[in-house]
């Protein structure tokens, strides 16, 4: 038996079922209303598939806009796959849940943001980590005003 309960890892996974459940909703209906979606991303994570090109412009993080023109949007129990129009070039994109950092729908004012956590920490490491009031494994809401014009 575990020693404690990882409510992190926990709620992390709740998230990420909520993100499923959001996109898999879109992909059969569409997007609802003013409802649209601003994603970041970890291009480093294993299963991120991209341009080259995509790839060497935004090497660490990549955020993107599910709104007016997106197609081939594919949600798998991994992540989500589709294909977004950049200056009027059609890249497809697939993207793991786990290598999400933000989903935004600023129609509605909600936000998810996911703190990240080294797999390699030992405990140790983490205990120090919490003390310095750090949150590894958690999901918070994010303030919407660096999205704002």
């Amino acid at each position: 038996m575990a020693r404690s309960i990882d409510y992190g890892n926990l709620m992390h996974r709740a998230m990420r079922g909520l993100i499923q459940t959001v996109l898999s909703d879109v992909a059969r209906d569409g997007l609802p209303g003013a409802h649209h979606f601003f994603i970041t991303f970890d291009t480093t994570h294993p299963g991120v598939e991209m341009a080259d090109w995509l790839r060497s412009r935004y090497p660490t993080e990549m955020t993107v806009v599910i709104q007016h023109w997106y197609e081939n949007l594919v949600v798998t129990d991994e992540g989500f796959s589709v294909t977004l129009n950049f200056g009027n070039q059609p890249e497809p994109l697939v993207i793991p849940f786990d290598a999400v950092r933000t989903f935004v729908d600023p129609s509605v004012e909600f936000g998810l943001r996911f703190e990240t956590h080294p797999e390699e920490e030992d405990e140790d490491e983490e205990i120090e980590a919490e003390e310095e009031d750090a949150k590894p494994h958690e999901a918070e809401v994010v303030s919407l005003d660096k999205f704002r014009k």
